[in-house]
C-alpha cells in the first residue's frame, strides 16, 4: 500500500511545506485531470520553481495571489521544467518575463515544444491522420481529429526563447542553495523527461514518470510511427527503483506519496494486465485486427475526442511492443491498414 503524507491537497492560493525547503503548490487544469502539482524549492536569494502550469487565466490568477502570499516580494530565481507538456511549460515564458530569470530544460524538450508552438509539419494534428487511419481510424472519426488545430497554444500562449541545457551526463546534479538534486532522465511519456531527486531528503519530484493514481501516458505518434515507447518507459522506472524505498514521491497529479517500490510494481502488473488483454482479443479474433477493431475493447467507457485520440495512440504503443517483441505478427494489408495476430 502507499503511505500519503497529506490526505488533501493545497487550497487555491494556498501552499504546503511536502518537505523541508520545499513548497507545494497546486494550479487548477482545463481537462478532466483538473489539477497539476507544481514546486518551490527554497533557494539562497528565492525559490526555484519545478514546473509552471497552464497559460490560462485561472492559473494566472493563482499565481498573482502566491506573488504577494507565498512569495513575499522573493523572486523565482530559476524555473525548471520536467518536459514540454502545457501544463507543465505553459506559463515559463510569463514568469521569465516577470522575474528576469533563466528556464533550465532538456535540449529536446525545448526543442519540441517549438516544434509543436509553431506548427512544425510532423508535430501537427494533421501528421496523426495518416497513422491512425494506417491502423484503421475511420474516416468520420478522422474528420473529428483534422479539426483539432495547434491546442498546445491554449495552454502555452508564448514560447521562451532562450533556456539553459539540462544535461545528466555532463552536468548530473543540480545545486539548490547547499542541496543537491540529481537529474534522472525517463523516457516514453516525453522524448527527454528530467525528475529531481534529493539524495539529502530522499525526495524525489517525478514530473510525470511516476504517479500515484493513474498510469503515465505512453502513446505512439506520426513522427515515430513505428517505435516501441513503452519498452523506453519499462527502462525508466528500472532507474526509478533503484532509489531507496523510504524516498517521498512528489507527482505533478494527485498526492505525494511513500512506497516507490510499491507503486512501480503496480504500475509493471497494469501494462502486463493489458499485453495479456491484447493477447486475449487478438487469439480470439479468427482474423488479424487493427487498432481501430482493438481500442474499444481496450477502453470500455464513453470517451469524447480528447481521450479517444490518446487511447488510440496508447493502443498503438502497446499492440508496436508487442509486435518488436516477437509476440505479435503485423499485417500490412492490400489497403494499407496495419493489424495484428498472435505469433504461432
Amino acid at each position: 500500500m502507499l503511505r500519503y503524507l497529506h490526505t488533501t491537497p493545497p487550497a487555491p492560493g494556498a501552499v504546503v511545506e511536502i518537505a523541508p525547503d520545499v513548497l507545494w503548490l497546486r494550479m487548477p487544469l482545463p481537462f478532466a485531470l483538473d489539477h497539476i502539482n507544481l514546486w518551490l524549492l527554497r533557494d539562497t536569494d528565492g525559490y526555484v520553481l519545478v514546473d509552471c502550469g497552464y497559460g490560462d487565466k485561472a492559473t494566472r490568477e493563482l499565481w498573482e495571489r502566491h506573488f504577494l502570499t507565498t512569495l513575499r516580494d522573493l523572486p523565482i530565481t530559476r524555473i525548471l521544467v520536467t518536459h514540454h507538456h502545457p501544463d507543465h511549460l505553459g506559463n515559463a515564458d510569463w514568469l521569465m518575463q516577470r522575474f528576469a530569470c533563466p528556464l533550465s530544460m532538456t535540449a529536446t524538450e525545448f526543442l519540441i515544444a517549438h516544434a509543436i508552438f509553431h506548427s512544425g509539419v510532423p508535430f501537427t494534428a494533421l501528421a496523426t491522420i495518416p497513422l491512425f487511419r494506417a491502423h484503421g481510424i475511420d474516416t468520420e472519426q478522422l474528420k473529428t481529429f483534422a479539426t483539432q488545430t495547434n491546442l498546445y497554444r491554449a495552454g502555452v500562449p508564448s514560447m521562451p526563447m532562450r533556456y539553459h541545457r539540462i544535461n545528466k551526463d555532463i552536468e548530473p546534479t543540480l545545486d539548490i542553495d547547499t542541496n543537491p538534486w540529481e537529474i534522472i532522465t525517463g523516457y516514453g511519456h516525453a522524448p527527454e523527461h528530467v525528475s529531481f531527486y534529493s539524495p539529502t531528503s530522499h525526495v524525489l519530484i517525478s514530473g510525470d514518470m511516476l504517479l500515484p493514481k493513474i498510469s503515465t501516458h505512453v502513446s505512439v505518434w506520426a513522427f515515430e510511427p513505428e517505435s516501441d515507447p513503452l519498452t523506453y518507459f519499462f527502462a525508466s522506472l528500472e532507474m526509478l527503483a533503484a532509489l531507496p524505498e523510504n524516498t517521498l514521491v512528489l507527482p505533478s497529479h494527485g498526492l505525494p506519496f511513500y512506497g516507490i517500490g510499491e507503486r512501480i510494481k503496480q504500475l509493471r502488473e497494469h501494462h502486463e494486465e493489458r499485453f495479456n488483454d491484447l493477447r486475449a482479443i487478438l487469439r480470439s479474433s479468427p482474423h488479424p485486427l487493427s487498432a481501430a477493431e482493438i481500442y474499444p475493447l481496450l477502453f470500455r467507457r464513453d470517451l469524447d475526442t480528447y481521450q479517444r485520440f490518446f487511447a488510440i495512440s496508447e493502443t498503438i504503443a502497446h499492440l508496436n511492443h508487442l509486435w518488436l517483441s516477437n509476440d505479435a505478427m503485423r499485417h500490412v494489408e492490400s489497403n494499407s491498414v496495419i493489424r495484428f495476430s498472435l505469433t504461432e
